[in-house]
């Protein structure tokens, strides 16, 4: 895996959306100042809510996206400079969700989401990659997060409202109880319930990550058939489908010696790299682990001494952060990608071993 190549089309679980392609309903509004902008000054203005708040706020969060249709523009930037736009057409009609997410930075690309159908237009080679995957957590969306999970190593504080893209939106910050996860200010549309902003901050406070609408549109939504008759024209461009397994990490041939930083694994993806070109081509193996918010993708492959050699062993993206190395045994390449220190990713790859 080339990770000078993963990480400026990933920038974590945000910018995957932006490149590769609600939080808060009427429960939770609270009164607070407008422009609310700094989580130390107004943190103890305003109590930490309880668990079942929190599981009604992520239950609102998931509630929005089935709900509303829309229409926008977000912009993903990062502390290490890296900005990237897309343009988002979200449509659902209470049963099917549908979205189409477009780059406006770099290589052309178009992303094509419905339920867990996934197809990928790149013009510039023709070619559209079709899979069948879930992809949790690309903003605007959240992780189907219980709220004991995240409470088990956040704690949630109520911050106050604030305006963004012309949305009156509500505020929390939830701050990580440890040193091995980044914390993260959300900005959710008091109208909608839908996430218009979200930051990932360090360990500092400050700013590793922003993603935020600069416009959104509920005025004049796409209608589900319109975006699935655009996803289901595939003319002029070759289709590719990856085959793809969904497995587990013992099932795949890993195991791992205890929990690390309270990452649990869940599921793991096998692709069939037959057939694929190297310009969609992925490792054949991806696992997903996750404490309840932040999630970590760790990439299995054979080990290619001409390739991996050369590739660097760690780099940082802001909030994204990348770990590569040789598994003891000689033969497999492992790369972890996520959002969180790199303490944390090392604490991680260091359980994984074969299983027995």
């Amino acid at each position: 895996m080339n990770l000078s190549k993963k990480l400026p089309c990933a920038m974590g679980r945000l910018a995957a959306a932006a490149l590769l392609a609600g939080m808060l309903s009427s429960p939770l509004v609270w009164a607070g100042p407008p422009g609310s902008e700094s989580p130390a000054s107004d943190a103890a203005r305003f109590p930490a809510p309880g668990g079942n708040e929190i599981g009604n706020w992520i239950q609102s969060i998931h509630r929005a996206s089935r709900e509303h249709s829309y229409s926008g523009t977000f912009v993903v930037s990062s502390s290490s400079g890296a900005m990237a736009s897309s343009r988002i057409w979200h449509a659902t009609d209470g049963k099917v969700q549908i979205e189409r997410i477009e780059a406006l930075d770099g290589t052309p690309r178009t992303v094509y989401r419905r339920d867990d159908l996934v197809r990928t237009f790149l013009p510039h080679v023709q070619i559209v990659k079709e899979e069948r995957r879930e992809m949790p957590g690309l903003f605007p969306h959240l992780p189907q997060a219980e709220s004991d999970a995240v409470l088990r190593h956040y704690r949630a504080q109520f911050v106050g409202r604030d305006r963004v893209a012309g949305q009156e939106a509500a505020m929390i910050w939830l701050k990580p109880k440890d040193a091995l996860r980044f914390g993260y200010r959300i900005w959710t549309a008091q109208a909608s319930g839908l996430v218009v902003k979200l930051q990932t901050l360090g360990m500092q406070g400050q700013v590793l990550e922003q993603a935020a609408f600069s416009q959104i549109d509920f005025d004049a939504p796409p209608t589900v058939a319109q975006l699935m008759a655009q996803m289901d024209d595939t003319r002029g461009f070759r289709l590719l489908t990856v085959p793809l397994a969904k497995t587990t990490v013992r099932e795949a041939g890993w195991q791992m010696r205890q929990a690390a930083a309270g990452f649990l694994p869940g599921d793991c993806y096998k692709r069939k790299a037959a057939a694929v070109p190297d310009t969609v081509r992925m490792p054949p193996l991806q696992c997903i682990f996750s404490d309840g918010l932040a999630t970590v993708s760790v990439f299995f492959e054979p080990y290619d001494a001409a390739r991996h050699a050369q590739q660097p062993k760690r780099m940082d993206m802001g909030a994204t952060q990348a770990l590569a190395l040789r598994m003891a045994s000689g033969e497999t390449w492992l790369t972890a990608v996520g959002e969180v220190p790199q303490e944390t990713l090392k604490l991680l790859v260091d359980q994984i071993e074969p299983a027995r």
